[in-house]
């Protein structure tokens, strides 16, 4: 019923051209600090200064995405957060390494939680857009004692739903997931140059942030991007919210179709994180999936409301 709208999401978040394919090599010298942190899977670019009463928080972009995504937020925290933005091998320029093959997502939410203890990070919250929105509630589940608060953007706990008809089984979703892989790894470069140009277009309303999406997915490495889609397709984290303790916010807006209207995505977001006890979901009008882009202020004040709770 809901596939439009989450093969939409599909083609603005595939790789625009097949960049980076060999996965060699380290993590890009992108002109900042990386945090001292060895890892096959991401690695960590720390902004702000430690010390006496600086606050940690963790921002986790989506698929194809690079950490400069969060450059606004980054600046609207300023001082008194000290900004780790992971930046998952095979995105934005990043050598695959690891995540060559197979899963993605719940690898990096293991390796978030190793960085967490490694770092001696004491309950960092977290923030997630898109893919980075299911990495952090894999992470605040699977290691609930790691996280102090976790702020999902605009992703629903189990994308297999938008697949497939209501009650569809696991096989039957599956059996889709690896339909759309296989058509996302043989498509021509041209088709999904052209596709992600168009689609971009509705996933960001802010015409002057659109070039850098574009840029991030061109970038990308289109093994890992299709194998970490295949992912979000059949992962299913419902049944593991209720493990989540920490304080959690889901802001989201109404699915990019016209058949969803603003009521049928507020039911929707409230069915998929039903068994999330005490979770705030509120719906951001007005905006396409780049919530923290489109309405910068907007997402500002919520996450200014949310961490000072």
């Amino acid at each position: 019923m809901f596939r439009a709208a989450a093969f939409a999401l599909l083609l603005a978040s595939a790789p625009v051209a097949a960049i980076a394919q060999t996965g060699a090599g380290g993590p890009a010298n992108h002109g900042h600090h990386h945090a001292d942190f060895a890892s096959e899977r991401m690695h960590v670019r720390i902004d702000g200064a430690s010390g006496p009463g600086v606050r940690d928080i963790i921002l986790i972009p989506g698929l194809s995405s690079s950490p400069e995504v969060w450059q606004g937020t980054v600046d609207h925290l300023g001082a008194g957060w000290r900004v780790h933005r992971v930046h998952i091998q095979g995105f934005a320029g990043a050598p695959a390494k690891g995540n060559a093959e197979g899963p993605v997502a719940a690898p990096v939410a293991d390796e978030i939680a190793r960085y967490i203890a490694e770092q001696g990070l004491e309950k960092p919250a977290v923030v997630g857009h898109s893919m980075g929105g299911t990495i952090g509630l894999m992470l605040t589940a699977r290691h609930p004692d790691a996280i102090g608060r976790l702020m999902v953007v605009d992703m629903i706990p189990y994308m297999g739903a938008m697949f497939a008809p209501p009650g569809a089984s696991a096989e039957a979703v599956a059996a889709v997931a690896d339909q759309v892989h296989a058509g996302m790894s043989a498509a021509p470069d041209e088709q999904y140059e052209a596709m992600a140009a168009s689609t971009v277009a509705a996933m960001v309303n802010t015409e002057a942030a659109r070039a850098a999406v574009l840029a991030d997915t061109a970038a990308s490495d289109r093994r890992v991007s299709t194998n970490a889609y295949r992912e979000l397709i059949v992962t299913d984290l419902r049944p593991e919210l209720a493990r989540i303790t920490a304080p959690t916010e889901v802001l989201y807006v109404r699915f990019n179709d016209p058949r969803m209207t603003p009521e049928i995505t507020d039911s929707i977001y409230q069915a998929s994180y039903g068994t999330l006890a005490g979770a705030t979901l509120k719906r951001v009008d007005d905006s396409a999936h780049f919530i923290f882009l489109d309405q910068p202020q907007v997402f500002h004040a919520a996450l200014d409301a949310f961490l000072s709770e």
